[in-house]
């Protein structure tokens, strides 16, 4: 997560008065929350929940996981937005849950492949729902059969794709055949392009670290967060989305005191001081940005974004990569106007057109997954 990271400094000498520490630690693991991953693929017999498993892995805004999939007939579905699933406060007009779903249905269609299908997606079918997602679909997805296909390449590393929340190798520049990759996974009607050089690689560092603080010192955007905050195990267990907080270092925090909903609400409190230190050492540590532009402000572009966004994730992924979304400077509260204007400038963003995706790319360290809700829960049956 992106507020993740700045918890672990908030006083590790606390764990050392947790008894039978070795014991805790093999204990914090959620291991029923991971499932999807290692069960993602087990209906091959239905090719319908075959790849809605492994859609469910897909990257989204705080993890909120916002779909659901009617399944219509035996080879069609029809995808829907979970309004529970929102996030009205740093997300007003639903763009970044539109992108997460477009980050479901590209996942869906490089499943599609591996089964000898190819993915028909008919985007928002009924109409584009404005200025907020309603109970329109989102997309009419059908598998046609193609049994000539082959496998996308892509398919193969999808459970291996993850965001990278940690800093990023400094010392390491990402190759240029490498960045070619990356943008070859541009779409229709979004672009993927990458920024390097110093002169713009600094100012956009400045920006990100910028709009973290102002999202982090607005209240309702910030509780937004701190709300879907699950700490420890069993919270994590019991709601696999949201923003976890898991491991025997914060689990151990949160038993002696030293972490709870009231400190990270508070950020007066030196653990948000300490934390938000670390979080601006993270985001310094950033070689190279990955963007995603679309040239027009429409429902499908943002969609599309979605789908070449998580595209270039894997390929970052297959040619080992990592990326990490740092979204707060492109989210639509009255409060981040400024800051989004100027990443705008910085990056050549044209008016009519919108920055849709910031990500941090380079070389960084290997992370565990992100809990989900099993397949079986984000699906019904018309």
């Amino acid at each position: 997560m992106n507020r993740r990271i700045f918890l672990v400094s908030a006083g590790s000498a606390g764990l050392a008065v947790a008894s039978g520490a070795t014991a805790f630690a093999l204990t914090r693991t959620p291991t029923r929350a991971l499932l999807p991953w290692s069960e993602a693929g087990a209906s091959r017999s239905d090719p319908r929940r075959f790849v809605v498993e492994h859609a469910v892995l897909a990257p989204n805004p705080h993890n909120r996981q916002p779909w659901i999939v009617e399944l219509t007939g035996p080879e069609t579905m029809t995808l829907f937005c979970d309004p529970e699933r929102r996030l009205p406060h740093t997300d007003p007009f639903d763009r970044q849950i539109v992108i997460g779903l477009g980050c479901f249905v590209e996942i869906a269609s490089l499943a599609a492949t591996a089964i000898g299908y190819r993915l028909e997606v008919t985007p928002f079918p009924d109409g584009e729902p404005q200025p907020r997602l309603d109970q329109r679909p989102v997309a009419h997805l059908r598998l046609v059969r193609q049994a000539a296909t082959a496998p996308d390449p892509l398919f193969a590393v999808i459970r291996n794709r993850r965001s990278t929340k940690r800093p990023f190798d400094m010392a390491r520049p990402v190759p240029s055949a490498a960045l070619a990759s990356l943008t070859a996974q541009s779409g229709p009607l979004a672009a993927v392009s990458t920024v390097t050089d110093s002169a713009r690689v600094a100012p956009v560092r400045d920006l990100t670290w910028q709009a973290w603080g102002i999202e982090a010192q607005t209240k309702r955007t910030h509780m937004e967060s701190v709300e879907l905050m699950r700490i420890g195990r069993c919270e994590i267990e019991a709601n696999p989305d949201g923003i976890s907080l898991g491991g025997p270092m914060l689990e151990g925090l949160a038993l002696v005191g030293q972490l709870s909903r009231e400190q990270l609400a508070d950020t007066g409190s030196a653990a948000f001081r300490q934390g938000a230190d670390m979080y601006r050492a993270m985001l310094a540590a950033t070689p190279a940005y990955l963007t995603v532009l679309s040239p027009d402000r429409s429902r499908a572009a943002e969609l599309d974004a979605g789908r070449v966004y998580v595209r270039a994730n894997l390929e970052a992924t297959r040619l080992g990569l990592s990326m990490h979304p740092v979204s707060q400077a492109l989210q639509e509260f009255e409060e981040m106007a400024e800051t989004r204007r100027q990443l705008d400038d910085v990056l050549g963003a044209p008016p009519s057109g919108r920055l849709h995706m910031l990500a941090r790319l380079g070389y960084g360290p290997a992370v565990g997954e992100t809990p989900r809700w099993a397949a079986a829960t984000r699906i019904r049956t018309a």
